[in-house]
């Protein structure tokens, strides 16, 4: 293992579903040297790429779980997670990113900036990753990847420099001219592992010479050392990359590499610009808070001789005990250290170390900062901070959305009961998006989830890993009560029952906010309240929002406003102020008009042009709202915005509505008040609910 930091590369392979990911990951591994032969997503033998190593992953031809994995290519240690590019799976690609330091962004030289592209650089921007594009399928009927790069520009926001140009396009595709060298290199051979340089073919050099004119201009505007040299005509190749990297890892550019992982061309130019472009653990900020010290943020240092800081991000059940997957941020990890979780507030020891590669285990001893390992058999759960005894640090962990889509589970039999408890703490442990409850009326398990897909593949393994057989409830969704009038309140809790009684006086407002979920604001003067019992107040009211009266779901978007109150010295305590605050807040709930909100879905419908008609009816009958359609000669894109309700097995539908040729993807948006006819509906179908369980 190479001591020097600066030559680890920690990146992710992100897109949009069926963009060519794990095909690309693939080739990577192959041309590493990692893998000897090359297998397909959908392999006619059976065996599926190396990355999608989960049984369902090959049968479906879709990655559900991101893999990491470690390739050596040119003297450099690059650690890889190929991530889903499903809306359903999407805290793998949340938690990939908020390890990594770099990115590749995939996209179709056909289809382009899609749906999940949106969502992935959206997540992209949120942890600061520096990217390149890659546009691949080059090979496709219809390839435009010039047109895929003023998209990355147009809706992406992104400045997007063409490093690379196709020769030849469709099945013509032979190689790249590379734009800095200005050089043609061809991938010859069987496996495109045969490389060779040559002049760029007379018929491209007039369009080559102006890209790279472009590429210059692109540059020179974000390096000042790059714009001096043009201006004394010194330019080098040196310095024409030292400049894409700088302006790469400071979000002010983003290289764009072409071909066609399937066709084998292109990959390993696209493994050269990740070397010289993406940075290394040294060249991003990463900050831990110190707990000891109010929380300030503490820079870390990529330095083994500090002392160890390393997260936690992604927890897998295997046959031997949970495997924890673990980013070195500062220090090194080696066999028989003593590490603290700051979270569980525990000390424990590094038993076996491991380098992953898909599901295949390699042994180590040590770990450096910058690594991505894995650690076996420690309790720990997704997102804690593991540290030097010393140290009492904890790093920010992953956004996590909120689930939307609920089903009800029922074990078969009682083999199958023991089993679900099981299934259900690993599925929990491992996946923060997945959650589940007994629900207390009806006395049935729930489970929730991010989509339909999302909990049909739980459901499937707790079958093929558990032996598990459930019966499955109708889909529910996730409905919230929602205020829309302010109210004030005032509220006297007294009881009196021998020995200490329980006083609480509490005065405010309420009032409907779209900020937040939730709000509480103290505007209390002259301690007429003491503030101990404060965020008791707050607790209070926060208990209130668990569950409205209206319909019985969640309460959203409320701000409250303490503004008087009185207080016993004798028989006011932080339990009074609790009950006081939650009980004030339901006895003026219906004065401040409550309604009923339902989750909206942003849909994206893509497919071939003749079936938009067919399309856009069947939102339409949804009760959905078109925003935008795009066309181009062959494809169709409709964005629109679609309560979730609605979208019950629009899959089908699509499918039989469009010949299988078109597919979709919806991620959550915002709540949006429910229209009343509806809500009565459903007002009615939770008292028949409550009727039958009450007989």
């Amino acid at each position: 293992m190479q001591e020097n930091i600066s030559q680890i590369r920690n990146i992710g392979i992100s897109a949009h579903i069926d963009s060519g990911k794990t095909t690309l990951t693939e080739r990577i591994l192959f041309y590493c040297k990692k893998i000897h032969a090359i297998h397909e997503v959908k392999d006619k033998d059976g065996k599926g790429a190396t990355m999608d190593s989960m049984e369902l992953e090959r049968e479906r031809g879709i990655t559900i779980a991101s893999a990491a994995t470690n390739v050596e290519w040119k003297d450099h240690s690059i650690n890889i997670i190929d991530t889903p590019g499903h809306v359903d799976f999407t805290i793998e690609v949340e938690r990939a990113l908020r390890v990594l330091d770099g990115a590749v962004l995939v996209l179709c030289a056909v289809g382009g900036v899609q749906s999940q592209s949106i969502t992935v650089d959206r997540q992209l921007k949120r942890y600061g990753v520096p990217r390149i594009a890659f546009i691949n399928k080059c090979d496709r009927t219809g390839a435009n990847p010039y047109r895929v790069a003023q998209q990355l520009r147009e809706k992406l926001g992104l400045n997007a420099v063409m490093l690379q140009l196709p020769i030849g396009l469709e099945d013509k595709l032979q190689g790249v001219i590379d734009l800095v060298t200005m050089k043609a290199v061809y991938f010859e051979g069987e496996n495109g592992d045969i490389i060779r340089e040559a002049e760029i073919p007379s018929e491209l050099m007039e369009e080559a010479r102006k890209k790279h004119e472009e590429l210059i201009d692109a540059v020179t505007m974000v390096s000042d050392e790059l714009s001096e040299a043009y201006l004394e005509d010194k330019i080098t190749e040196e310095l024409i990359n030292k400049a894409i990297r700088e302006a790469t890892i400071s979000l002010q550019l983003v290289p764009v590499a072409v071909g066609s992982a399937y066709k084998n061309k292109g990959v390993q130019s696209l493994m050269d610009m990740v070397i010289n472009y993406l940075p290394d653990p040294t060249e991003i900020k990463n900050f831990a808070l110190d707990l000891d010290d109010n929380e300030n943020e503490v820079l870390l240092i990529a330095d083994v001789e500090k002392p160890t800081v390393a997260l936690a991000f992604k927890l897998e059940e295997g046959q031997y005990g949970q495997l924890t997957y673990v980013r070195i941020y500062q220090g090194s990890i080696s066999k028989g250290d003593e590490l603290y979780n700051t979270r569980s507030k525990r000390k424990f020891k590094v038993g076996r170390l491991i380098r992953m590669h898909a599901d295949k285990m390699e042994d180590i001893s040590y770990g450096r900062c910058g690594d991505i390992v894995a650690i076996f058999g420690i309790d720990c759960a997704s997102g804690d901070t593991f540290v030097n005894p010393k140290l009492n640090y904890s790093m920010t962990t992953m956004f996590v959305p909120e689930p939307v889509i609920s089903l009800a589970i029922k074990p078969k039999d009682q083999k199958s009961s023991a089993n679900l408890a099981k299934a259900l703490s690993r599925f929990i442990k491992e996946d923060p998006t997945f959650q589940t409850y007994t629900d207390e009326e009806s006395g049935e398990r729930i489970i929730k989830g991010m989509g339909e897909l999302h909990l049909d593949v739980y459901i499937e393994r707790m079958k093929r890993e558990y032996d598990v057989a459930v019966d499955v409830g109708m889909p529910e969704v996730a409905y919230r009560e929602a205020i829309t009038e302010t109210v004030t309140f005032d509220y006297t809790h007294k009881k009196q029952t021998g020995g200490a009684g329980q006083f609480a006086r509490i005065a405010g407002q309420i009032e409907p906010t779209s900020d937040a979920p939730y709000e509480f604001v103290d505007q209390i003067k002259g301690g007429v309240i003491p503030n101990e019992f404060i965020p008791s107040c707050d607790k209070g009211f926060h208990e209130a929002l668990k569950k409205g009266t209206l319909v019985g779901y969640p309460i959203t978007g409320v701000k409250v406003t303490l503004l008087d109150g009185d207080f016993h010295p004798v028989d006011s305590s932080t339990m009074a102020f609790q009950t006081a605050s939650t009980a004030a807040f339901r006895q003026v709930y219906s004065k401040a008009k409550p309604q009923l909100l339902e989750p909206i879905m942003k849909v994206s419908v893509e497919g071939p042009s003749e079936f938009q008609g067919n399309v856009f009816s069947s939102i339409n009958q949804r009760r959905g709202m078109i925003v935008s359609t795009t066309e181009d000669d062959v494809l169709c894109r409709v964005e629109a915005e679609v309560p979730l309700s609605e979208m019950f097995g629009y899959s089908t539908d699509l499918r039989s509505m469009t010949q299988g040729k078109s597919e979709f993807t919806m991620e959550f948006l915002k709540y949006s008040k429910v229209p009343e006819s509806i809500s009565e509906k459903i007002k009615k179908e939770i008292e028949e609910k409550k009727n039958k369980k009450g007989k």
